[in-house]
């Protein structure tokens, strides 16, 4: 048991003590793939800043302190209009803007291929150019990542200027070969976007894009730990081949996500059906939708999964996301003197965790001192 004193937003001290504690106390997640939540879309084409404000309330109450709004491919007026909302909000309020990481752009520039396109519009996929990048870096939101498929026209040419501009080219929605994801490597990318998805159903078993992005000392990987999106051997082989220390967690909810379980139409999945235990289909079939638990929730999971300890599971959720986000993670994600006190108090006896209060900059604003 620790006591954590905090001095204003920082940590002041963290100590050990003899009283028995109510819950364990964890490092406010950072959550690098957010889509949506509670009903809130940032997908639909109908987002505000209100939209974006309400977000970071939500995911504060299940124990997310920092995340990166994610829009898909779409429209370029569209991507800006939600870039702007972004922007409008940190610029608003300072307590809502320490929360947000960056955006995260999964798209417009992936593979067009079915399988691979995932629930992406073919119609809005296209080449990537620094024309388009312009207008989306001018939009005034940052931008910590952005989601491509190197064997699309113009994006291996593109990833240099998008590291350039300080941000994360990621490999994702993609069906390269091994030759092109190596391509990609060498031009800077250094991460792979919810690795095990967004590819073909059927994959020559070897070589293809996974193993060579596993095989790639200098990419890190997100992957999605629900049970659903990649099973629980092939997750627990996909670490062990990774490495614990350059993987992340995150959750790539979608607007259903903290939702009953039932029918729903939403904008970018049409009919999708949310079971109890948490996986999202298109209605009717066996094929995903997207993702609906929190990312609390999928750090429980594989914990409990015995894929890792639960103090392994926490640190893909906080302490490696901020280590990979460099100069935007500083002081994030750690229960040490001077960091940011963002504290989550979570009792992970039950079927599922449960978030008992949550801190954001020392401040309480969720659970039982509210």
């Amino acid at each position: 048991p620790v006591a954590v004193r905090v001095n204003g937003s920082r940590i002041r001290e963290v100590t050990t003590i003899e009283s028995e504690c109510s819950g364990t106390v964890i490092p406010g997640l950072l959550d690098l793939q957010v889509n949506g939540y509670g009903g809130l879309d940032l997908n639909d084409g109908c987002v505000t800043p209100d939209t974006v404000a309400a977000l970071i309330r939500a995911l504060w109450a299940v124990g997310v302190t920092g995340f990166c709004p994610t829009f898909i491919t779409a429209p370029v007026e569209q991507l800006l209009a939600g870039l702007r909302s972004v922007a409008a909000v940190l610029d608003g309020d300072p307590a809502l803007a320490r929360s947000v990481l960056g955006v995260h752009l999964e798209g417009p520039w992936v593979s067009a291929r079915d399988g691979a396109r995932g629930a992406h519009a073919a119609e809005h996929v296209r080449p990537a150019t620094v024309r388009e990048l312009d207008l989306l870096t001018g939009a005034g939101a940052p931008i910590s990542i952005i989601t491509l498929a190197p064997e699309a026209d113009g994006v291996i040419e593109l990833i240099p200027e998008i590291v350039r501009r300080g941000i994360i080219a990621s490999i994702g929605h993609s069906e390269a070969d091994p030759s092109t994801i190596a391509a990609a490597v060498a031009a800077g990318a250094t991460l792979s976007t919810h690795l095990g998805n967004g590819v073909a159903a059927q994959l020559p078993r070897h070589p293809n894009l996974l193993w060579s992005q596993l095989a790639a000392d200098s990419l890190w990987a997100s992957f999605i730990a629900d049970g659903h999106h990649v099973d629980r051997e092939t997750l627990s082989v996909f670490l062990t081949a990774k490495g614990v220390d350059r993987s992340v967690l995150v959750s790539d909810t979608v607007a259903v996500a903290g939702l009953a379980p039932g029918s729903y139409e939403t904008p970018v999945g049409g009919a999708v059906e949310l079971s109890d235990s948490g996986r999202l289909s298109l209605a009717g079939t066996a094929y995903l939708a997207g993702a609906a638990r929190t990312l609390l929730e999928g750090v429980a999971w594989l914990a409990d999964s015995r894929i890792l300890e639960l103090g392994e599971a926490v640190g893909l959720a906080t302490t490696n996301p901020a280590s990979l986000l460099g100069d935007r993670g500083v002081d994030r994600g750690r229960l040490d003197v001077g960091c940011h006190a963002d504290l989550v108090r979570v009792d992970f006896s039950g079927a599922r965790p449960t978030v008992l209060e949550v801190i954001v900059g020392g401040v309480t604003v969720s659970g039982a001192a509210v």
